[in-house]
């Protein structure tokens, strides 16, 4: 039986935990946020977030709740809300793992909620998953928003030619090998409001250290950009943001504010056509990882070219 409380947000936000099946690690559970719009009706909006994170983007609903959708946010198993003790933490070996995820939460808001107008929005990792997904199970969605999508390997070329022939090959053997990797730190520091931000996060589930990774997940993710290069069909008109440009930086310096610095956005841009025949792809100037966390001044561009791609292919259908 599902529970519906209030959410660590606090009102109007609630959260309903979904008891799903076990896995090999015990008892599953995902955790739906909910705040709805001021005037019931027909139109939602399901939102997915990325690795080592959760949904906290507060604005970001009440931009949807103000335009008159129902607002709704997944974290996935073993993420945020969703975490329990005897978990690995954002672990599994399969992208699918989070198909049942999706399916519940699409059952309950065109389901039991009754929702028949529905845009998928979704961050990083989630904007890999969600296509799949869609791709998948085909459901009836009005549109789609994908917010700096993971959509292939960051770094150097080789990462995507001979090291994830590797991966590959240690994630099918040792799945649950830690892949060394520098974390500086820079990106959550530039967004909690107690570091260089403005932001209020739980820091046990957004850690400025992110979280490991796993050769068994890293494998499940490059399978996850095979599946996507190769040419999908999300069904819908598809919005993919993301900066206009990446960066390494090597100190908390302006480029951390105002480049993505977590992925690479030619490889966004790069990849976006292949979500089907409806895509629209915008590099917002000075925007970050998360585009809408950006600095104040950016962030209204980002909600501009939301407004102006939902009014003309969104909601005029």
């Amino acid at each position: 039986m599902s529970e519906v409380e209030t959410d660590v947000l606090g009102a109007p936000y609630t959260q309903e935990t979904i008891e799903l099946p076990d896995d090999s690690e015990g008892a599953v559970v995902a955790t739906l946020v909910h705040r709805p719009a001021d005037t019931p009706n027909a139109k939602a909006v399901l939102h997915v977030h990325g690795f080592a994170d959760y949904f906290f983007q507060t604005e970001y609903a009440e931009w949807w709740t103000s335009r008159g959708y129902d607002f709704y946010a997944l974290d996935l198993r073993k993420y945020g809300r969703s975490i329990r003790q005897h978990q690995t933490v954002n672990y599994v070996e399969d992208l699918r793992e989070y198909f049942p995820d999706l399916d519940a939460a699409w059952a309950r808001i065109s389901g039991r909620d009754g929702h028949d107008h529905v845009v998928l929005t979704a961050h990083s990792t989630g904007g890999l998953t969600v296509p799949l997904w869609a791709n998948d199970r085909r459901p009836e969605l009005a549109g789609m928003v994908l917010n700096s999508p993971w959509f292939d390997m960051q770094g150097a070329w080789w990462t995507r030619t001979i090291g994830t022939t590797v991966i590959k090959q240690v994630g099918a053997r040792t799945p649950k090998r830690v892949i060394p990797r520098p974390v500086s730190g820079f990106y959550t520091r530039s967004l909690h409001r107690d570091l260089e931000g403005e932001f209020d996060f739980d820091l046990s589930w957004k850690p400025v250290e992110s979280q490991p990774v796993y050769a068994g997940w890293l494998r499940a993710v490059r399978n996850g950009h095979s599946e996507l290069h190769a040419g999908i069909e999300v069904g819908c008109p598809s919005l993919v943001l993301s900066s206009a440009r990446s960066a390494a930086p090597e100190s908390m310096d302006d480029s951390v504010h105002r480049h993505d610095i977590v992925l690479d956005v030619n490889q966004i841009r790069r990849w976006a056509p292949s979500l089907g025949r409806h895509v629209t792809s915008i590099a917002v100037e000075d925007a970050r990882h998360d585009v809408v966390l950006s600095l104040p001044e950016v962030r209204k561009k980002v909600y501009a070219e939301m407004d102006t791609w939902l009014t003309a292919y969104v909601d005029a259908r």
